[in-house]
């Protein structure tokens, strides 16, 4: 694919002043292989998941950045940002997607929760790849350690794609460069932010509160993304959307669930 000179749009879900997405962005700069887009929220818009504005417009405004790359704050999530890049913003689709780096883990569970990995998935649902980095650290992110992997890690997905509906999910040890143990292809583990609520307000109306949040350790394989990066390793796990149909289930129970709703409700299925 490098072949000719990709197109990457940079985003994600900490805000367009984010430290993390001008690591990206200066990482990519300083390599020089790619046109550089960004598209980014105007404010942190961390725990959104891929959802999307529909309830108010969305006020695009173009940002002066560094060494005139193009870039625009998008006053919604993530996935808006990606969705009004590639139909308003952009004269046509990007290549790739690059979401982060994340000031935080996105291991595990999390990215059920994750701004930073819904915008690649709202990128991978239009066939287009996307990489999203995360710093396993959340109060002292190593944005200096990640620095140095990433072109890497985006030059090996241009030239060895993913199959369609995958997207690869990264995330750097909480160490110092030089204790990073190794690098790990895995698979996803099972570890996530539990709910932590705190009371905010009582009155006679009710009560608020901060849901807040405590990371949830669950017994984890040896080889998945938390394991390792318990260990220091830097982690990448390929995660597959496009067909979220459980085909076992499908397959097992199609019978047994359309013949007893015929039986219960006594109607012809069609």
């Amino acid at each position: 694919m490098l072949n000719k000179r990709p197109k990457i749009l940079l985003t994600n879900d900490d805000g367009i002043l984010a430290p993390g997405l001008k690591c990206l962005w200066e990482t990519l700069r300083k390599s020089d292989f790619a046109d550089i887009v960004i598209a980014a929220p105007s404010q942190e818009r961390s725990g959104t998941g891929v959802s999307i504005t529909w309830d108010r417009p969305l006020l695009i405004k173009q940002v002066n950045w560094v060494d005139e790359t193009p870039a625009w704050s998008i006053d919604g999530t993530p996935a808006d940002c990606v969705k009004m890049a590639i139909r308003v913003i952009l004269d046509s689709p990007p290549d790739l997607i690059l979401s982060g780096v994340n000031a935080g883990s996105n291991a595990g569970r999390n990215v059920l929760h994750s701004g930073t990995v819904g915008a690649v998935i709202e990128g991978v649902l239009r066939n287009i790849p996307g990489i999203a980095f995360s710093c396993e650290s959340e109060r002292n992110p190593n944005f200096h350690v990640a620095q140095k992997y990433i072109v890497s890690i985006v030059e090996f997905i241009l030239r060895h794609p993913m199959e369609p509906g995958c997207f690869l999910n990264v995330n750097f040890p909480k160490v110092a460069d030089d204790l990073v143990r190794g690098f790990k292809f895995t698979r996803q583990g099972k570890g996530r932010w539990g709910e932590d609520p705190a009371l905010h307000l009582s009155s006679k109306n009710g009560k608020s509160y901060w849901l807040g949040g405590k990371p949830e350790e669950l017994e984890e394989e040896e080889e998945c993304d938390i394991s390792y990066l318990r260990r220091g390793f830097l982690t990448a796990v390929p995660i597959h959307v496009h067909e979220l149909t459980s085909m076992n289930e499908l397959n097992k129970r199609k019978m047994e669930f359309e013949e007893y709703l015929l039986k219960e409700n006594g109607k012809i299925l069609c």
